[in-house]
């Protein structure tokens, strides 16, 4: 029986090609969006899925309290690491301090390589459960060891086996190979940790640190937990909560609280606002969830239109097949083994364009996303989905048309009803409202990072280079560098900084100044800098001067932003001091010599945080800041560089960055979610009008007697166009209202994330509904003006 069904329905989707062909490629297209988010859906969801211990991993967080507004991160303290081993053992099984991850050079012979990597404590191995391929698991136990990636190892050695070979760091320490694990894929925390170095190497090396043993307040490091058995997140930071209090009764001030984040929050809901978490990338999951659900339920209402539009044509076969014993349930089985089979052949369709378009949504996504051929589940998930989809699309169908009467049908008496097209049109309404609403939103997505580019930077982002300073070489050279580089001919002003031109690397607060507010709790963004960082930024100063080398006293000088004028108080700023609070062992004080321009180091869609800049005094420069000959291409500039670099640094690869491309950087994920979002939506709107030809060409066919008639009494083309196109477009218009009013409420939540953002305009709304007709016009009157300029002899010839 179920073969008879399934020729029956191959015969029909024969019959009717031009139908089945709209149906097929409709269904195609939604399908395959909602098998490539899905797919996108599904990496997002089991990132980090490689740790096998990730159900009991966390990091250690911190909120602290500045003038009653919360800020949460990762930064801790040193001294909390002896506090939780000591107070708190039994709840971890692992406990880890860790560096930030950062860029060094690793150099074997005359193999000199730049990589990301960690120093962290012994147990992180085994905290992370990383595959060792050769060596010790227990590689960290010796000062003097490094753990290597696959990766670098073989960017290092080749085929040679590096266990217990000698490298040299950053051309500073020899380090001993102890063993080389598995590179941590893409969709997971620590895919960047390329090497791994003993904690307290870490420790031992640098000054900063040793100093910072017993210092609360240098929020500086990270902190990486496995649970002990028995334990919960909950549990646990409910008993962690206080550790720091009594610890530092400076820090007491700000109410520190520690808890834990679980690792399956680190990358879908990382955000905090005030103290209190608020999701983060699990938005984009929701988002395009919806988007593939609306997607396809677009495709299965085409389906569904066209199927009950074309009910009188297929009347008669109901009736006969009824008048001759066919129960109701035969014919919705019938019916249904239709949609299976529009549905199966859309199925193999999409996969084909999911193939074809991976790649370049890779590219657009920055995913590694793979086509799973070999996973059970998928395939297992993919057999329901198509099921689920022809009951979706069919379902409706196949109960209308089973419920014809076969006495009305084969006595000709049988009319669809003056409410008969009522589903259809609702069908069409809910069509363009999904479409309308997706365009709306993809305008006020590019609208806001459109919004956040063009705000003003602070400084001259263009033919601005950094140049990483990673290495104890560069320590006392700032000033041979920046002569060769200025007579190199290829730069035109040159500094250095403790940070990057786009990012705040410090905050620091214990500072007291003239007319503080009693009880106010400072939070400083603080930026080392030489002489010339202004210069070679072209950041204005506004009030007072700029550092020179002319006076001595201005390397206990400061530069500070406009907002930080406003922010400490002070009308007239320069010439005031900043004083350390620091009882035991103040720095001196530092003189305010000149107010800058506010430029922005931290997200373009936040307000420009309070800055310092403050004369480097102790060489803790970074970055070198390189301003480009703008008569010389960038090309030659860079040549030129390079090669003077290399004649005091043979040793390190030459590394470099355009400060313009980090920057631009800082909208990526925003842009790729706008482009994705367009995409989708010009694929929404394609189904849509998808549908809309088919149902146009079917109410042509359907009235191509009435057109030859009213041709024959005088109408013109533009009478029977405008008989056909009137009721889709009342119907796209009807769709316009909704829409506005439900992506006004969803885009002005989503606008309420960013503190610098676009103001709703009128005009996106009724850009988006004048779009929406115009392109509802155009796919109807390609039919209805064929229609009406058929020849009115052959539209009243008899069947």
């Amino acid at each position: 029986m179920f073969s008879n069904y399934i020729k029956i329905a191959w015969r029909n989707l024969l019959k009717n090609k031009g139908y089945s062909i709209i149906n097929i490629g409709g269904l195609a297209l939604g399908m395959a969006v909602t098998l490539i988010i899905g797919l996108w859906i599904e990496d997002e969801l089991t990132y980090n899925d490689y740790f096998e211990n990730r159900d009991t991993i966390a990091q250690v967080y911190q909120s602290q309290t500045f003038n009653n507004q919360t800020g949460t991160g990762p930064a801790i303290p040193l001294p909390l690491e002896p506090a939780l081993r000591d107070g708190y053992g039994d709840n971890f099984k692992y406990l880890v301090m860790s560096s930030w991850t950062q860029d060094s050079y690793l150099q074997f012979g005359e193999t000199n390589i730049s990589r990301p990597g960690n120093y962290m404590q012994r147990e992180a191995p085994l905290l992370l459960n990383l595959n060792i391929l050769k060596g010790d698991r227990d590689g960290l136990r010796e000062l003097n060891s490094i753990m290597l990636s696959e990766s670098t190892s073989d960017a290092l050695f080749g085929q040679v086996d590096p266990i217990g070979k000698t490298i040299r760091l950053s051309n500073e320490i020899d380090l001993m190979v102890t063993a080389v694990y598995e590179d941590i894929p893409t969709n997971n925390s620590f895919d960047d940790t390329e090497y791994i170095i003993p904690w307290d190497k870490y420790v031992s090396s640098r000054d900063w640190i040793k100093n910072s043993l017993d210092n609360w307040g240098n929020n500086s490091f990270q902190m990486f937990v496995q649970l002990a058995e028995n334990t919960t997140f909950e549990g646990v930071t409910d008993a962690i909560i206080d550790v720091k209090k009594n610890s530092d009764a400076d820090v007491e001030e700000y109410n520190p609280r520690i808890f834990l984040l679980p690792m399956e929050d680190w990358h879908l809901r990382s955000n905090f606002d005030n103290g209190i978490q608020t999701g983060g990338r699990i938005k984009y999951v929701w988002l395009f969830g919806f988007i593939g659900a609306f997607v396809l339920l677009l495709a299965c209402i085409n389906f569904m239109n066209l199927s009950t539009a074309r009910s009188e044509k297929r009347a008669k076969e109901v009736g006969i097949r009824k008048s001759i014993g066919s129960q109701r349930g035969q014919l919705i089985y019938q019916f249904l083994s239709e949609s299976f089979l529009v549905v199966l052949f859309a199925y193999v369709i999409a996969v084909a364009i999911v193939l074809l378009c991976l790649n370049g949504f890779n590219d657009l996504a920055r995913k590694e996303i793979l086509f799973p051929w070999t996973n059970v589940t998928f395939w297992l998930i993919s057999a329901g989905f198509v099921i689920f989809t022809a009951l979706l699309a069919g379902s409706y169908p196949a109960l209308y048309l089973s419920s014809f009467r076969p006495v009305d049908v084969l006595k000709g008496t049988f009319k669809a009803g003056r409410y008969a097209g009522l589903p259809r049109k609702i069908l069409v309404v809910v069509q363009f409202t999904v479409s309308v609403a997706f365009i709306i939103g993809t305008v006020i997505v590019m609208q806001q990072i459109n919004y956040a580019k063009n705000r003003p930077v602070g400084y001259d982002k263009e033919g601005l280079v950094q140049v990483p300073t990673m290495s104890q070489d560069f320590s006392g050279k700032y000033d041979l560098m920046r002569d060769q580089f200025l007579a190199s001919g290829a730069v035109i002003e040159m500094s250095a900084s403790s940070s990057p031109t786009t990012r705040i690397w410090s905050n620091r607060s214990g500072f007291t100044w003239e007319g503080k507010p009693e009880g106010f709790q400072e939070d400083l963004a603080w930026t080392e800098v030489t002489p010339e960082y202004a210069k070679s930024l072209n950041l204005k100063i506004v009030e007072g001067r700029d550092f020179s080398r002319d006076f001595a006293s201005d390397s206990l000088g400061v530069l500070i932003n406009e907002t930080a004028k406003k922010y400490l108080g002070m009308e007239n700023p320069v010439g005031k001091f900043l004083k350390d609070t620091d009882e035991e062992d103040p720095a001196p004080p530092m003189k305010i010599i000149g107010v800058v321009e506010d430029m922005i180091a931290q997200s373009p869609y936040e307000p420009v945080k309070q800055g310092v800049y403050v004369f480097d005094r102790f060489d803790n420069s970074s970055y070198y800041n390189l301003r480009l000959n703008p008569d010389k291409s960038a090309t030659e500039n860079i040549a030129t560089i390079e090669r003077v670099f290399k004649s005091q640094f043979p040793d390190l690869p030459f590394q470099y960055d355009f400060v313009d491309e980090q920057y631009g950087q800082k909208f990526a994920s925003e842009e790729r979610i706008g482009t994705l979002s367009g995409i989708f939506t010009a694929l929404a709107i394609l189904i849509s009008c998808l549908g809309l030809f088919g149902l146009t060409s079917f109410v042509a066919e359907q009235r191509t007697k009435e057109i030859g008639v009213r041709k024959v009494l005088g109408a013109s083309v533009f009478n029977v166009w405008n008989m056909l196109s009137k009721d889709f477009l009342k119907l796209v218009i009807i769709s316009c209202f909704i829409a506005v009013p439900i992506a006004y409420y969803i885009m002005n939540g989503w606008l309420q994330e960013y503190p610098y953002r676009i103001i709703l305009k009128w005009w996106i709304f009724a850009l988006a509904m004048l779009g929406a007709m115009g392109v509802t016009v155009l796919t109807v009157s390609f039919q209805a003006i064929k229609a009406a300029r058929q020849n009115p002899v052959k539209s009243l010839r008899t069947e």
